[in-house]
Parts: structure tokens; C-alpha cells; sequence
């Protein structure tokens, strides 16, 4: 079952806490089926539903809904249409516990956001709920809502319709989406928007949706918005949506990466890098554009993909702002962290409790950053933006670590699955020996890797970049070698 399009239209009661509405998934069956299977998280409640405009039975238990037709439905393309409704799952802890935010801004007016990352699409709306599979086709969302209230969402915004006491917000996005994208904010919101003239010269609008509270702080707040997209399009290629819109909207938990409309919430709280204001929350969610929706991993197991090359981007920043001596830093101090207790890729097939743990994060960001130094500025960051502008890795068609692994591979003209295998599949350190063979002289050796790589020597006269294997090189100096003083691997040093 390839799902194409969603059409998601609910109708968002605040005093209730309650939605109520319909989501119609149109598919292609690969093959005929008696059987369709979606997810929908208790404790909604399911009314009614049609396949191919056809009242059908069904059985909805254990966050399950279960079609049984009484003939084959054919292979070709098919619509279901699911009544539903209740009171979804309320967040406790957004963003990391997944679910509804009820609250007012500090004005009374209702405001209300969805984080869904780790329980995804599933928590409001009938789907197929895995990363492998997101609608090609993008998505329609139509959300009734008070009639003093705005809906932010994903894609363009079609129509605003009002009523005595309700507006029904029409938005609309036509490119492949995650379905942890699809949710949508509502609130007291003004529009603040400036125009945006991408690397490749495309114009794209800039939209903030802000609380009418903060509408003030908004300009300079895109201002420091505007610096993040040009680093990362300097590094990463042109906006991915440049069809749509660079959107992110004011939400009360502290923020989220939503595909054309990332949440804000860290209440225009900077730090300086390169003396300038910076939200280095704001870059993070942001970069993920990048790497989790246009460039999305099939499998939960490979989520490293999505928030490990996402932080190297904020070391990025560092480094264009603060220049590298301040990048060495982020990644020497972000070492110190690691709880190094299960591997990155763990496996695969795996659900996204399982998958997610702190390291993929940092550790992960700090194996692109052993990568960069393996490969070579020259060769490494031509790679890496080749990559994510390659129709072969993005938006559709969905990628795993053994692609990224073959793709730097082929690269780089070296077969780099030992680093891959070391870093992200163990949670071994790279070991590393120097034995003192006499007074001056001392053979340095690899104990645990089966590639050569280069690395930092430092001597008394001075530090060489040398090429280290199992078999080892021997150095001279007149003081003990210093192993990697930059710190561009994490590894233990041991003497003899």
C-alpha cells in the first residue's frame, strides 16, 4: 500500500478539547487485498468509514483499525474516508511527550499546538504510520477553528473561510511530507513576512506566525532567521520548499521541525555567536528541512540521519561565525557527553522509542565531524552538499545508513564502512597505541579499525598530519607524541 494523499478536515472544539472531522487517504495497492489496515491512537473514537465511497465495516482496537472487505479490492488506486472524532491524547511534557497542547497566551486567547515525532501522524488522524511510506502527493489540511483565531500549517494557505463564530483555514502542500509534518497550531497569531531570494535565486516569502503580544519582537527575530537559512543554504543547497514558504510559528511548548512551518518556542531567548544574536533552537528545527524532510530515513533504526547531521549543521554555524578554533571547541565539549551505552544503528526495522537516544544527536554529529576531517574539506563538503541536492536521496525516494556509508564511499574512492561500523553500529572508541621503542623514537599503531586513517601527530617539531594503520609508523621526537590534540576522533590512547 503506497499512500499518495492525505486530506485531513476537523473541526477543533477548545472548551471540549475534542476534534471531530475526516481524513480521507487515497492509496495504490500494489496488489489485491481483502485486508487494509491504519493506525489511529485511542482514544478517538471511529464513526464511520467508506472505501471507495462504499460504507464498510471495521474493527478499531489497540490503536488499530481493521477493514475486512468481502471482496478483493483491486490492485490500482483507492480512496478511504474515515469519520472520527474525541478527545486526542493532551501532551504532558511536549516536545518530548507527544500529543495536544490546550492553553491561552497570556492575553486569554486559546492557543493550542501538536507535537507528534515519536508517536507521529497517527496521534490525531488514520495513517499508515511509518517513515517509509509519506504521501507523494502532499497533503490537504481544513481546519475549523473560533473565528478570532489563526491556523498555521504546512504548504501555501488557500482560502480563509468565515462564519458567525468559527474560520475554516484551507492549506495545502503538494510535496512528499513526513507524517510527524502534519500537524497544524492555532492561536492569536499575526502574520509577520518579509520575501527571501534563495541561493539559486528563487523568491520564496518568509512567514512568522507570532502572537499578537510579540508582533514587535518579530523583525528582529527574522532577522536572525535570515542569517541561519543563508549559512545553511551555503552548506546544504537551496531552501527545499522553495514552491511554498519558509514558515515558524509561535507555539507554547519550546519547539518542533514541521515541514514550511517549524514551531518556535523559546521566547526570543539569543546567544551570541560572532557577537550577534543567534537562537540556536530556531537553527536546529530549522536545519531539519534538510535532513529529516527532504532528506527523511526509511527506518526509525537510522534516524541519526535526521538529528545527528542536523546538529553538525549548528557546529557549522559556530564555524562560520566563530571561526574553526571555536568549532573544535563545540565538539571537544560535546565529547564530554556521550553516554555511549547502545549504538547509534542498532538495527533495523525498530520502532522510534528505541531508535531515539541522546547520542544520536551528538555522537552522530561528531561522527560527520570525524568525517569531514577523514575525507578533507575539499572532498568532504562538495560530498555532503551533493548529497542532499541529489534527486536519488531526497524528497521521495528515502535512504538508510548503508546509503549515506556508500554514497562517501564511492566519494571518496575508499571503502569507509570500518568508520561507519565503528562509530555509529558499536560503541567502541577508536584505540590508539604508542609504544616507546627508545629514547626518541616511537611506533604509533591502530588497534581496532581495519583502514588507514589519517591523523595529527604532534611532535617537538611540530604537528603532521600522518597516514596511521594496524602495522603503525614510527616518529621521532625529542618530546612524547601527542595523539589528535584537536580532538577529530573519539578514541583512547594507551602507552607502552
Amino acid at each position: 500500500m503506497d499512500i499518495r494523499h492525505y486530506t485531513i478536515a476537523l473541526n477543533v472544539d477548545f472548551t471540549e478539547k475534542s476534534i471531530k472531522g475526516y481524513t480521507i487517504i487515497d492509496v495504490i495497492m500494489a496488489q489485491p487485498t481483502k485486508v487494509l489496515l491504519f493506525d489511529l491512537l485511542e482514544p478517538l473514537q471511529v464513526d464511520s468509514l467508506f472505501v471507495n465511497n462504499k460504507k464498510t465495516s471495521f474493527v478499531y482496537k489497540n490503536n488499530l483499525i481493521t477493514i475486512n472487505l468481502r471482496n478483493d479490492l483491486p490492485a490500482g488506486k483507492a480512496s478511504v474516508k474515515v469519520f472520527y472524532g474525541g478527545k486526542p491524547h493532551v501532551a504532558k511534557n511536549p516536545p518530548w511527550d507527544d500529543g495536544f497542547i490546550w492553553t491561552t497566551d497570556s492575553t486569554g486567547h486559546p492557543w493550542m499546538a501538536i507535537t507528534a515525532e515519536g508517536a507521529g501522524g497517527k496521534l490525531y488522524f488514520p495513517c499508515k504510520d511509518h517513515p517509509s511510506d509519506e504521501p507523494n502527493e502532499g497533503v490537504d489540511m481544513i481546519i475549523t477553528v473560533p473565528k478570532d483565531l489563526v491556523v498555521a500549517g504546512p504548504g501555501l494557505l488557500q482560502s480563509v473561510t468565515k462564519n458567525a463564530k468559527t474560520a475554516t483555514f484551507h492549506w495545502k502542500t503538494n510535496y512528499t511530507i513526513n507524517n510527524y509534518s502534519i500537524i497544524f497550531n492555532a492561536g492569536d497569531y499575526a502574520v509577520v513576512s518579509r520575501a527571501y531570494t534563495t541561493v539559486d535565486g528563487n523568491k520564496v516569502p518568509i512567514q512568522f506566525y507570532v502572537l499578537k503580544e510579540h508582533a514587535s519582537k518579530a523583525a528582529h527575530h527574522l532577522d536572525i532567521f535570515e542569517k541561519t537559512i543563508r549559512e545553511q543554504e551555503k552548506y546544504f543547497g537551496e531552501y527545499p520548499w522553495v514552491k511554498e514558504k519558509i514558515g515558524i510559528v509561535e507555539t507554547p511548548h519550546l519547539g518542533m521541525e514541521h515541514q514550511t512551518m517549524n514551531a518556535y518556542g523559546n521566547k526570543f531567548r539569543y546567544e551570541k555567536v560572532g557577537g550577534e544574536d543567534y537562537d540556536g533552537l530556531m537553527h536546529h528545527e530549522f536545519g531539519h528541512e534538510w535532513w529529516g524532510n527532504k532528506v527523511t530515513a526509511k527506518d526509525w533504526a537510522d534516524y541519526w540521519i535526521h538529528e545527528g547531521i542536523c546538529t553538525f549543521g549548528d557546529a557549522l554555524y559556530i564555524r562560520e561565525f566563530e571561526g574553526e578554533a571555536a568549532y573544535n571547541k563545540y565538539f571537544k565539549n560535546a565529547a564530554l557527553h556521550f553516554e555511549n551505552k547502545l549504538p547509534i544503528v542498532i538495527g533495523k526495522d525498530i520502532d522510534e522509542e528505541s531508535a531515539y537516544n541522546g547520542d544520536i544527536y551528538g555522537k552522530g554529529a561528531f561522527f560527520m565531524h570525524t568525517l569531514r576531517y577523514v575525507l578533507g574539506d575539499s572532498l568532504f563538503f562538495p560530498a555532503l552538499k551533493k548529497f542532499v541536492t541529489s534527486p536519488k536521496y531526497t524528497y521521495d525516494n528515502l535512504v538508510n545508513t548503508d546509503d549515506i556509508q556508500l554514497f562517501f564511499s564511492q566519494e571518496s574512492g575508499q571503502n569507509l564502512k570500518p568508520l561507519f561500523d565503528l562509530y555509529l553500529r558499536s560503541v567502541d572508541k577508536l584505540q590508539v597505541h604508542i609504544t616507546t621503542l627508545s629514547a626518541n623514537k616511537y611506533l604509533i599503531q591502530l588497534q581496532n579499525i581495519s583502514m588507514p586513517l589519517p591523523m595529527d601527530v604532534t611532535t617537538n617539531a611540530g604537528i603532521k598530519r600522518q597516514i596511521i594503520n594496524t602495522k603503525g609508523i614510527i616518529v621521532e621526537s625529542k618530546t612524547f607524541p601527542i595523539i589528535d590534540a584537536d580532538m577529530f576522533y573519539l578514541k583512547n590512547v594507551t602507552t607502552y
